[in-house]
């Protein structure tokens, strides 16, 4: 792929080390392509790594991370794009696990990932460890990743329940990540729909963002601090450009334990448009053209038929009153069809509202971390 400095979203970024005086071990990359075999299709690829395991030796697995991550993206091709990601996550984890062999103040260290790839209008997401990517859409926001902490295998287990998370001490054991000894399994759940199970939000793979939708990829800095329904208030009233310093000045002043990243992908209003709408506007030109070329044709064939006999008659019906009387009864004019088919609807997987804005949801029990009304 060829990178262009011309991004198709609107992206804003920040990183801090918090308020605690630890060294910055985040690390966040943005970068827009245009692909090889079609220079018409843009994608932008945001990578946010999270540092683990010691002094210094957090920041260097991170930097690897996003590095090597977007260099073995960049080398491939949108045509399979978890294929693709699949093998750069795992090709930067075993790098990181390599130099942890090789100098002894980095052993262990690791980093989380959280990845998304939009190529088009197309998302797809990998993810490892409690990074998270965020879609907020329609003033619903929808966490699409799963955290891999040993306290998120225990809610799923039934052991803990969601409201123990910050008082048990394994709140941040970390399942999966970069670096690990045993090259980790990156995770393409990509949860949307409400009741889902694996299969099917790995299925949501490819989901088709729509105009004015915002993608938020966070360290666990952020949400430790900050609940789902402070950051979808935010994302609702702040300008774009400012949502990240707003995110990170909230959390310094809850006591900024953390560093904390914030990386957003807007889809900017109008950019993108309704794909389905469109398919049912080209279905009715479609049947209208059709309805109006058939009678013509007909005509065509009965005079060509007329003339080879011989017979033809000077006096030929217009192609008006041909297509008058071939439309259905009560029906004068083509645009008058109602468009058929049907509809399809869905739930959004969402977070609950204290607000009285969107409708009143309740908060389920995780993995699928929904809220039914």
């Amino acid at each position: 792929m060829i990178k262009t400095e011309e991004a198709p979203l609107n992206i804003h970024a920040a990183s801090h080390p918090g308020m605690t005086g630890k060294e910055n071990e985040d690390r966040y990359r943005v970068t827009s392509f245009l692909a090889d075999t079609d220079p018409q299709t843009q994608s932008v690829l945001g990578v946010l790594c999270d540092g683990v395991g010691g002094h210094r030796a957090g920041e260097v697995a991170a930097e690897m991370g996003v590095t090597l991550i977007t260099e073995e993206i960049t080398a491939g091709g949108i045509e399979v794009p978890l294929e693709t990601m699949h093998r750069a996550i795992l090709t930067a984890s075993r790098a990181i696990y390599q130099a942890s062999l090789e100098h002894r103040g980095r052993k262990g260290m690791g980093a989380t990932c959280a990845c998304a790839w939009v190529i088009g209008d197309r998302l797809y997401t990998a993810n490892l460890g409690d990074s998270r990517i965020y879609l907020l859409r329609d003033r619903q926001l929808v966490q699409l990743t799963t955290d891999h902490t040993w306290i998120q295998e225990a809610i799923d287990a039934g052991v803990l329940r969601d409201q123990d998370n910050m008082d048990s001490p394994h709140a941040h054991v970390i399942r999966r990540y970069l670096g690990s000894r045993k090259s980790p399994e990156p995770d393409f759940r990509l949860w949307f729909f409400e009741g889902e199970d694996d299969d099917d939000a790995q299925a949501n793979q490819g989901l088709q963002l729509q105009s004015g939708d915002k993608l938020l990829l966070c360290s666990d800095g952020l949400t430790d601090l900050v609940s789902d329904e402070t950051l979808r208030i935010v994302l609702l009233r702040t300008p774009a450009k400012d949502v990240p310093q707003a995110l990170i000045k909230m959390v310094n002043q809850q006591g900024g334990y953390d560093n904390t990243t914030v990386v957003l992908m807007a889809v900017p209003t109008g950019k993108i448009p309704d794909l389905k709408r469109n398919r049912k506007k080209w279905r009715r030109i479609s049947f209208l053209a059709a309805l109006i070329t058939a009678p013509v044709l007909i005509l065509a064939f009965w005079v060509g038929i007329r003339w080879l006999r011989g017979d033809l008659d000077t006096t030929i019906a217009s192609p008006t009153a041909v297509l008058q009387a071939t439309l259905p009864a009560g029906l004068s004019d083509p645009t008058d069809t109602p468009s058929k088919g049907p509809t399809e609807t869905a739930t959004l997987r969402v977070d609950s509202t204290q607000e009285v804005m969107p409708p009143a949801y309740t908060r389920t029990p995780w993995p699928t971390n929904t809220l039914q009304e």
